[in-house]
Order: C-alpha cells, then structure tokens, then sequence
C-alpha cells in the first residue's frame, strides 16, 4: 500500500483551483459535501435514538462522520492508485475541487451589487448571512457582503488548502468534515448547545492557524495592489480581530476592512433586536458600502487566495524530499 498516494501534490492542486475558476461550485444531487451533510444527518439520527444527544454524541457524531468520508476517500484513493496512478489523480482533482469554493464565494457576494432593486440585494444578502435584512439598506448589504467575502475566504478556501497541503488528502476531507459539522449542528441552541460543542471548537481549532495566514496573506496583497493599504491591514486586523465574536472570524475581516480602508459591520440586528454597532476599520476612513467597495473586496480576496494557492504548491514541492 503506498500512502504516498494520498500525500498533496501541487499540480492536482493547482488543476483543482483551476477547474473551480472555470466551473464554479456546481449544484446536483450526488455533490460530495451535500452527500456529507445527509451522512451527518443520518448519523445525528441514530445517536439520539440511543440517548446520545450530549457532549458524548457529539464527539461520537465526529469520529463516525470522519472514519466514514475520510476513510473512504481516502480507501479509494488507494485503491484507484493501484489500478492506475492516473486514476488516483482524475479522483483527487474531482475531491480537491469539490472541497474549495472560490467562485462561487465571489458569485454570492456579487450577487448584492447586480441585483436590479433594494429587496434583490436583501435577498441576496440573506443567503449569507443569518443576520436580519428587512431594515438594511443598499450600503449595510454591501458591508454585510464585504464581511462574508473576508470571513469565508478562511474556511470556504484558505482553511482547506492550508490541511490539504499539510496533510494531503485526508487532510482536506477531514477539513471538510468539521467544517460542515460547525455549519449543521455547531449552534448554541437548546438542541445543539452541548451536542454541537465538538463540531464548534473543532472548527476554531482546525481554523486557528488559517485565519491567522490569511491576516498575513491580506496585508502583504494589499501592500502590493495600488489603492489598497497593506500597513492598516496589519494594524487594524491585530488590534481589532476580538471585536468580532468568534477566536478566528475577527482576523480576517478586520484585516480586509484595513485593505479597502472601509470601516465595515456597524449595526446590526438579530430577530428584530440590534445586536451590535460596532464598526472595524481604521477610525480615519469612511463606511463600507458604497459603490464599487464590494468589487474592491472581491479583488482583494481572490487575489489572495491565488497567492496562497503558490505559496501552498511550493510548500509542498519544497517538503517533497521529507516525505
């Protein structure tokens, strides 16, 4: 058995990110993160059947869910390479490409400024975030789309390209497990707040390191690209990543409201409360939201990633020799 077979490789990798510039995340029935979540549903089912609805089930809920996606993957990557190496890589490419989501992410947030009317943009933002639109106006959807830009260029896209170029394979997957275990029950919800628990702090952890490159990876960008601020990124995303809830969120966000020099959140309301008003930025520059800010955000993001995409494939051909 030649685990070399599931160690990362630049060119899948790269072919992977290339294939998601061209196609995008499709949507269709037998996609491996829609099949991963009905597994977690499945297997949610049964350990509450049996009383497991706690701390325990949760934990129960991550290996289950892991030994099944990343030993199978993982199986099959094995078993492909032995047929043909070629195959192995056909599979891998199709997983990687499965697993990242960087056009679909810049699609989303997009989205907010095509749409032809206020209540377009609403709606647009709504597939979001979980925050209340009714009373938002044009300029708090484009911040709230500038926010989800710089927070999930973390976990939709840096996150698993840091595990997969770390582990290969069955690190992306595993990636992938506890991400889509913190979107589905990591709530702290009555149903969810113990049973959950794992899925969450899985999640912050396996984002700790992500979140803080992509800080990194933003201000070094912005200090490149003409019109943006690579030394607010720096400033602004160390003194103000603990505003935003969360250990990892924070990092991103406020690096990226230092990039554009926009000051982004402000207020914001939950179940028809406001929940906060505080604003991240530099104290100096104007609100985010206005025209042109989000396709601003989108630049910077994308080129960020793909900067994080070359320095992963030459990671990985530098530590080749040690494997």
């Amino acid at each position: 058995m030649d685990l070399t077979a599931l160690a990362p490789d630049p060119l899948l990798l790269l072919c992977a990110v290339v294939l998601d510039g061209i196609l995008g995340d499709p949507v269709y029935r037998w996609h491996p993160v829609r099949l991963m979540g009905h597994t977690l549903t499945g297997i949610e089912r049964m350990l509450r059947r049996t009383g497991l609805d706690g701390y325990a089930g949760g934990c129960m809920l991550f290996l289950a869910l892991s030994v099944c996606w990343v030993g199978v993957s993982a199986a099959s990557a094995l078993w492909l390479n032995g047929l043909h190496p070629a195959l192995n890589g056909v599979y891998q490419v199709f997983v990687i490409y499965s697993m990242v989501a960087l056009r679909d992410l810049c699609r989303h947030g997009m989205a907010i400024d095509r749409a032809e009317d206020l209540e377009g943009a609403r709606h647009a933002v709504s597939m979001l975030v979980g925050r209340d639109t009714s009373a938002m106006d044009a300029a708090s959807c484009r911040r709230a789309g500038m926010e989800s830009l710089s927070e999930n260029a973390v976990d939709g896209f840096i996150a698993p390209l840091f595990w997969y170029a770390l582990l290969g394979l069955p690190g992306i997957v595993l990636c992938k497990v506890i991400s889509t275990m913190d979107s589905m029950v990591g709530y702290r919800t009555l149903r969810y707040a113990r049973f959950g628990w794992c899925g969450a702090r899985l999640d912050d952890l396996f984002n700790l390191l992500p979140a803080r490159l992509t800080w990194l990876l933003l201000a070094g960008v912005a200090f490149l690209l003409p019109g943006y601020s690579g030394r607010k990124a720096l400033s602004v995303g160390w003194r103000q990543h603990a505003l935003v809830p969360g250990p990892n969120s924070g990092w991103s966000e406020a690096a990226a409201a230092g990039a554009v020099q926009r000051r982004l959140v402000g207020p914001v309301r939950q179940d028809g409360k406001l929940v906060t008003e505080i604003w991240i930025g530099d104290e100096s520059d104007p609100e985010g939201g206005q025209a042109g800010d989000l396709r601003r955000m989108c630049v910077l993001v994308v080129v960020t990633c793909l900067v994080a995409v070359i320095l992963a494939a030459l990671l990985v051909v530098t530590f080749a020799d040690f494997r």
